[in-house]
Formats: structure tokens, sequence, C-alpha cells
């Protein structure tokens, strides 16, 4: 039994395919068939069997997928600390929703700013790939909703956010109280990217009122881009409530009175855990929950990262294409 074996089988595990596993490793289909075999002639069990246009595991291919998962990741782990005893530079992979991934800037400078020898990535997708990410150790650390039943993850909540509806002063309901969410069905509403994700504050308020069409929503490259959007009249936005304290102080933004608002939405940091994470992930993980962190988060800028920090800190946004709804 290889690592390269195993490597195979979970990925044709997770996809559902022979032919999407070759694609991920760059390799033939062929490749994949006969590592596949060669596990399954020295398990004596079929792994899976074809079901439909996808397949299925066998009980034994279910147990293996869970323990191949969890050794490629402690391999990586080895790998990883062999290299970092040879002198080179320890690195942290951070996951984040792109709304978090925004706002973490000031957290992030705080952090790296105490180990001159940490390298960090922070990364952004939706919250629902946090549990698989973490598990098969693509993340160290993700940060942002809490993943919902997945007991192999340890997540503790380090920020506390509201999320109100703001629009321009000149808006229609900008005086109005006790708004009912029916009532802004017309209106055009303001995100950042790359989609509404039902983990968060918007995409979940969306879900809870499916009244508000999906046509009417337009997405920007950025939450600040979305914020200078709603500031210029051009729709109404649900937005981190710290994130427009400027904004509503000058008057350029309002906070809309609508019933169910603010919203109340506890961001997370989640790793594998004790014995299971890298030491800088559960470090990184304490010192989010410092008041220090807290601090730095609700009075920062969203996308504020120092150039002081920037040759460690490489940040990754998968951005969405302005749609400027008619």
């Amino acid at each position: 039994m290889t690592l390269a074996q195993l490597q195979s089988f979970v990925l044709v595990a997770r996809h559902g395919s022979v032919k999407a596993a070759a694609a991920e490793l760059e390799v033939t289909e062929p490749a994949v068939s006969v590592a596949v075999s060669a596990l399954k002639k020295e398990l004596g069990d079929e792994l899976f069997v074809r079901s439909g246009r996808g397949i299925a595991l066998t009980p034994g291919g279910r147990r293996l997928a869970a323990l191949a998962t969890e050794i490629l990741g402690l391999a990586e782990q080895a790998r990883r600390s062999v290299a970092e005893s040879g002198g080179e530079s320890r690195r942290l992979s951070v996951l984040a929703t792109p709304l978090v991934a925004e706002h973490i800037g000031p957290l992030i400078e705080l952090f790296t700013a105490r180990d001159d020898g940490l390298e960090l990535t922070v990364t952004s997708a939706a919250s629902g790939s946090f549990v698989e990410a973490l598990e098969h150790r693509r993340a160290d650390i993700a940060l942002g909703p809490a993943p919902s039943g997945a007991t192999s993850i340890a997540a503790a909540p380090f920020l506390r956010c509201r999320f109100i509806v703001v629009a321009a002063p000149s808006h229609p309901l900008a005086s109005g109280r006790a708004i009912a969410p029916a009532s802004l069905a017309g209106e055009r509403w303001l995100v950042g990217p790359p989609e509404l994700d039902p983990g968060e504050a918007t995409g979940s308020f969306f879900a809870r009122n499916p009244g508000l069409a999906p046509e009417q929503i337009s997405t920007y490259s950025s939450g600040a881009a979305a914020v200078a959007a709603a500031v210029a009249g051009e729709g109404i936005m649900l937005v981190l409530s710290h994130a427009v304290v400027d904004e509503v102080r000058r008057r350029q933004l309002v906070r809309l009175d609508v019933r169910g608002t603010p919203i109340i939405e506890m961001w997370h940091a989640s790793t594998l855990g004790l014995g299971r994470a890298l030491p800088a992930a559960l470090a990184l993980q304490r010192f989010a929950t410092t008041p220090e962190a807290t601090q730095a988060i609700s009075s920062g800028r969203a996308g504020a990262v120092s150039s002081q920090i920037r040759p460690k800190v490489h940040v990754t946004l998968w951005q969405s294409v302005a749609q400027r709804g008619g």
C-alpha cells in the first residue's frame, strides 16, 4: 500500500469519478484505475461499486476513505515538519469566506508580527468547503461560520458580528419603522463576492425571505465596492455594522429599520483540534479569541493589510465580476 494509491482512492471517493480524480492528479485514467485496483487486491475489498453515473462506496471503502484521508494528512504534516527542521519557513494555510477574508487583515498583521519565521497564506472559499478542506489538510485553519455536523473539527468562536441593512439617506424607506422584509422585494441588493453563502448572514437572510428575488441582487468584487455602490444610491445591502461606522456617522448611509435585524452572526476559528492540527494553527485559533484580536478586527477597515507583512502573507480572493443589474 502506497501513499500514491491512497491519494488516488481518496480522490475517486471524493469526486465519485476516476476521470475527475485523474484530472486533479494530472495523470491518465488508467493510472488511477491501476492504483485503486492494487488497493482492492491487497485489502480484499471492492471498495466501491458503480451506481448510476457515479460510484457508491462499500462499507470497507467508506472506512478506508476516512483512514486514508488521515494517513495522507499525517504524511503531509511529517513532510512539513522535516522541511521546517531543515531551516525552511513554517507555512500556515488559512481558509476564510470572502467576507471574513476581507476583514481579518488587522488580526493577521498582529499574529504574524509575533513570529518572523511564519509564512501565512489566506485563501477564500464558501463556508460549505471548510470541513473537507480541513479534513483533507488543504487548509490548516478556517475562519468564518462554524462547520456543522463534523465531530472531527474543533471550532472556537472569536467574533460576534452585527449585520444591518443600510441605504443612502435619500432612499424612500430611510425614515420607515419596523419595515417588513417583504417590503424590500423590489429593491436592488448589493453584495460582495462571490455568491450568496447560505452559511453567512446575507445568504441565510435571503433563504428566510424567499420573496426577495435573486435577479435583484448585484454582486461586486468586494464588500467595500458594494458599500461604495450603496453610498452612491445604487441599492441597499446587509452589511457588518462596524464596516460602515464612518459612512453612517457622515450620513452617507443610514440604517433601515428592517424587522429581524440586526442579525447576529458568530465567526469561528476552526481546526482539527489538539494533537491533529499544526501548532501554528492552534496558536492562531487561540490568538483570534483574545480581546486584542477582537479589537483589531472591529476597528480595522475592510481589506487593510499592512505592507510590513505583505512578503509573509499571501491573500487569494476568488472574486466575481460585478453584475450591475439594470
